[in-house]
């Protein structure tokens, strides 16, 4: 006997119900999706292209008044579709902060009753990854300040920092070493100033002083940041962006210099039989600086800039189904304009293929949705990210923060860079990550094949899709390939293959149906 579960039942009646309405009005069932396809045509990614990638949106820079204007012209498409804004909004505001080097820097150390100065720039530089604040205390010797068990190798083993200020070097054991026991001659990820600073917090540290090694490099002069308030050449343009809700936890870094050195260790040949030593035994048996009392404050600012995402909501026709979401997605940003320039010369980053191809992509999409007869059961959340440009900062703040909760979002589309190259190929990132999506992308293709390729795995962490794999959702990167105009002012609309966004377009429509009506979980393999 085949029983029938409730669930089966309702699908049914609704299937019927909907079938007959189409039969009224002349359109059958199994063309629920051609009157969204036939809606997608090369002219209609020429508008949207065209008007996004224009000079009068300056690059549309993040953040930036052009920027609003893009965001504002999409929320009013998003309104014409009849998609749904949430918390009252089309947009999800969020701030940047821009982090600059205050005036009040200072650093000096006291020892056997003398107090020794360091001038900023000349004998110190705060990293940008610093906090403003200020420390007091005992000096610690730390190695390189790494701690990595699958090497073997832990610069804390034995030491105290616990309210400590420690001394690390810049890089790693060995270094270009093919013979080291890290990664050879690559660095690892122990190498970063972050790994280090979370470690010497977990160790009880308050403050981290970096020198560079002197065995490896003929200058130990202090860089730190290149901030342009130390610099003549350095445009404020450079100064570092990060998302003002991301708290990680932070003490004051800086780059210490030859003087700083010459205080501590005497000289710098002392140093360098000092890291000879180590990157020998590859075990810290220097660290009795105790005699050192040093004072260490960085004044680093964070200034707010504001920003938006934009999203609509079509809501899924499914009762149950309707609390899950497919999220389709591209970022609206790219990067500007040239500072300097001469007259008459292009100076607007137009970025036609970066992105507003595939911004285009998901306002067709969307459009398309809007025109078809019957609504899909599950719920689509259409997105344009901000500030992917500067770090993937709008798919992270939505992470952060999610309009819809992420533990109900099956599955990301993400759209960067689709207008370019032949029209019958496109790249699929995360293949091997989202394999049950990657299938049904191969299994839509097939009314209008592209010729897929999958060997840009390397692009995992390259666009906005990386920040919802990050949190386990399976997800495809519709890629077309990289170009000689990308991040070029050359990026414009003449060069755009606009029946190929259109046939990508498709795909994703296709894509999307398939995904909001199946009552189905995706898997989702991580590293």
């Amino acid at each position: 006997m085949h029983i029938i579960s409730l669930r089966n039942v309702r699908q049914s009646l609704l299937l019927i119900v909907g079938w007959l309405l189409l039969s009224c009005s002349n359109i059958s069932y199994k063309s629920y999706s051609k009157a969204g396809e036939t809606s997608i045509t090369p002219a209609l990614m020429k508008h949207y292209i065209s008007y996004l990638a224009s000079d009068s949106m300056k690059g549309r820079n993040t953040p930036g008044p052009e920027l609003d204007s893009a965001a504002s012209f999409i929320s009013a498409e998003f309104k014409r579709f009849g998609l749904k804004p949430l918390n009252g909004s089309f947009k999800q505001n969020f701030n940047i902060c821009v982090t600059d080097l205050g005036d009040n820097n200072v650093f000096y150390i006291e020892h056997n009753g003398v107090q020794t100065n360091f001038k900023i720039k000349d004998d110190f530089v705060p990293f940008e990854i610093s906090s403003g604040s200020s420390c007091e205390g005992q000096l610690v010797f730390a190695g390189y300040g790494i701690t990595a068990a699958e090497y073997n190798y832990d610069d804390y083993k034995c030491l105290d920092a616990r309210g400590k200020i420690v001394i690390v070097f810049r890089h790693e054991p060995g270094q270009n070493d093919t013979l080291s026991v890290f990664k050879g001659a690559d660095d690892t990820k122990y190498s970063n100033l972050k790994f280090k600073m979370a470690n010497a917090i977990k160790h009880g540290a308050i403050g981290m002083l970096v020198i560079t090694e002197p065995l490896n490099y003929n200058s130990i002069r202090p860089r730190g940041f290149p901030w342009p308030s130390l610099s003549k050449i350095i445009p404020r343009e450079a100064l570092p962006l990060n998302l003002c809700d991301e708290k990680e936890e932070s003490i004051p870094v800086i780059h210490a210099g030859e003087a700083f050195v010459n205080a501590v260790f005497t000289s710098v040949d002392s140093l360098k039989q000092i890291q000879k030593n180590l990157d020998k035994v590859l075990e810290n048996k220097y660290s009795d600086l105790s005699s050192f009392y040093v004072f260490l404050k960085t004044n680093i600012l964070r200034i707010q800039k504001p920003t938006q995402n934009v999203a609509g909501l079509l809501p899924g026709s499914d009762s149950v189904l309707r609390n899950e979401t497919l999220v389709i997605g591209g970022h609206y940003d790219h990067v500007g304009v040239k500072k300097d320039h001469k007259v008459g010369e292009d100076y607007i980053f137009n970025g036609a293929d970066d992105n507003a191809s595939g911004t285009s992509v998901v306002l067709a999409v969307a459009a398309a949705f809007s025109k078809m007869p019957l609504k899909p059961e599950r719920s689509i959340l259409f997105i344009a990210f901000a500030g992917e440009e500067k770090g993937l900062f709008g798919s992270k703040a939505y992470t952060n923060n999610p309009l819809l909760p992420l533990k109900n979002t099956v599955a990301m589309l993400n759209l960067d860079m689709v207008g370019r190259n032949s029209t019958d190929s496109l790249c699929l990132i995360g293949n091997r990550q989202s394999p049950d999506i990657a299938s049904i992308v191969r299994t839509e293709n097939k009314a209008e094949p592209f010729t897929l390729f999958y060997e840009k795995e390397n692009l995992l962490g390259g666009s906005d899709h990386y920040n919802f794999y990050q949190c386990g959702i399976p997800f495809i990167f519709f890629f077309s390939g990289f170009h000689s105009d990308y991040h070029k002012v050359s990026d414009n609309p003449d060069k755009i293959n606009f029946d190929k966004t259109a046939k990508v377009a498709r795909l994703v429509l296709r894509v999307a149906w398939h995904i909001a009506n199946q009552d189905k979980h995706y898997k989702i393999i991580r590293k």
